[in-house]
């Protein structure tokens, strides 16, 4: 189930320091909720503008040169 899949890629997310967690027990039922860290910001910040280079750089042996 995607719940087998996605709570441990969270869990090890956050121990990495790349999501931060906070409890919402103001429900009937106690939530988590995660968002990026600053730390995780940062990284996928990076991660993105070294995406776009890679595209540029396969662009440019593909031959086109649109941007």
């Amino acid at each position: 189930s995607d719940a087998n899949t996605i709570y441990p890629l969270l869990r090890r997310l956050e121990e990495r320091g790349l999501l931060a967690s906070e409890w919402d027990t103001q429900e009937s039922r106690p939530r988590k909720f995660y968002r990026t860290s600053d730390t995780g910001s940062a990284l996928a910040d990076r991660l993105m503008s070294e995406m776009e280079q890679l595209d540029l750089g396969l662009r440019a042996l593909a031959g086109g040169t649109d941007r």
